[in-house]
């Protein structure tokens, strides 16, 4: 009956995991790349199935000579090994032929790997800035310009990750704000980091480009079809790094005015004036909102910590009268573990101290306004 049960178990388990090819994503079993969308993609595709099939070709000539020669010329069969010394037309021919092929090999990658480095004349120009553990995008250049946001994993996937119930086909790809590029666009991609080495990796559109604090890199795509796109932090970024994934949503011109027109509405409505002066009350129901979004995935729902993370429920500097330790936190880091969050803005800065100084046992009544917080940034 238990071995029964154990079946019966293992069985519902694997199909409350199962999943489906994810298009724009990762594919079950998947031993190809991904299908690409991007002629730079495609031809990474044709460059390496083409030398696969060279190696290939290659491994089978050269060890099916040597093993041909070994059975061959084995010694049951009396046979004697020849006595000679060089000879140059071998030479010749083994320096030629390799020469030959690696030049043909070098010829087509030497021309992709020229073409993607090419991010002249871009119609779209986006800033992705790596953080721990989440991308930001600025739109720099192009219809859009202005527009800025961060993106962060969505809350209910890190809930399935707590919890050990990983669901979906996009399980620990979906996000709260994607990527928004329209199609048949030359989009540049100017890659830096706020704190450590990132990687913004988008494999359909055959992308990966170091994003790196103190410094500016660049790469393109131009996606050929609408859809949703995935990738993912392709650097080793810390304890977080399987939590920082990349969408990007493809779309028409139309729809992507609309989204455009739409998204700068949105920001310029949750634009704060930093000279306002907050209720607690609303200050702390707002600052919950931004630790949610962005602090709890270190410090905790509860505030706790752990491991090399500090708890916030208890801190000296959380509990300190003195604003202006909290605050020079949020906006410098600290101890190369807590990031800058300059980002966020003035109000909510304010607005997660104060939620911060008045939560679980922190009850100090204690407020910081969005004046207090420019006031240093400066």
């Amino acid at each position: 009956m238990s071995v029964a049960l154990g079946v019966a178990a293992m069985a519902w388990a694997s199909m409350a995991h199962a999943v489906s090819d994810l298009p724009g994503g990762p594919g079950v079993r998947q031993i190809d790349l991904q299908p690409p969308v991007t002629r730079i993609a495609a031809e990474q595709q044709w460059l390496h199935n083409m030398m696969l099939y060279i190696c290939g070709v290659i491994f089978v000539a050269v060890f099916g000579v040597m093993f041909y020669s070994i059975w061959k010329h084995r010694k049951s069969k009396g046979a004697k090994p020849a006595d000679f010394h060089e000879s140059t037309t071998v030479e010749i021919v083994w320096t030629i032929i390799p020469f030959l092929i690696v030049i043909g090999m070098a010829l087509p990658a030497t021309k992709v790997v020229v073409a993607q480095k090419d991010t002249t004349n871009a119609d779209l120009t986006i800033k992705a800035t790596g953080y721990q553990w989440k991308w930001g995008y600025d739109y720099i250049k192009g219809e859009g310009e202005g527009i800025s946001y961060v993106s962060t994993l969505d809350a209910t996937h890190r809930a399935l990750s707590d919890a050990g119930t990983p669901q979906g086909d996009n399980y620990l790809l979906k996000v709260d704000e994607p990527l928004v590029v329209p199609v048949d666009k030359k989009v540049r991609i100017i890659t830096t980091a706020n704190d450590v080495i990132h990687s913004f990796w988008v494999p359909a559109f055959g992308i990966k480009q170091d994003a790196i604090p103190g410094f500016v890199r660049d790469t393109w795509f131009r996606a050929e079809k609408t859809g949703d796109f995935y990738g993912q932090c392709a650097e080793l970024c810390g304890k977080e790094h399987a939590y920082m994934p990349i969408h990007v949503k493809v779309v028409t011109a139309e729809d992507y005015a609309k989204w455009v027109g739409a998204k700068q509405k949105e920001l310029q409505a949750k634009a704060d004036d930093p000279a306002k002066v907050w209720a607690l009350p609303d200050l702390v129901a707002r600052g919950e909102k931004v630790y949610n979004a962005n602090c709890a995935a270190c410090h905790m729902p509860t505030g706790k910590g752990g491991g090399a993370i500090k708890a916030l429920d208890g801190s000296p500097v959380v509990l300190s009268e003195d604003k202006a330790r909290q605050i020079h936190v949020l906006l410098n880091g600290q101890n190369n573990i807590m990031p800058a969050w300059r980002q966020l803005s003035d109000t909510e800065i304010a607005a997660v101290i104060t939620y911060t100084k008045n939560s679980w046992s922190n009850k100090t009544g204690q407020i910081v306004q969005p004046a207090d917080v420019l006031a240093m940034r400066k």
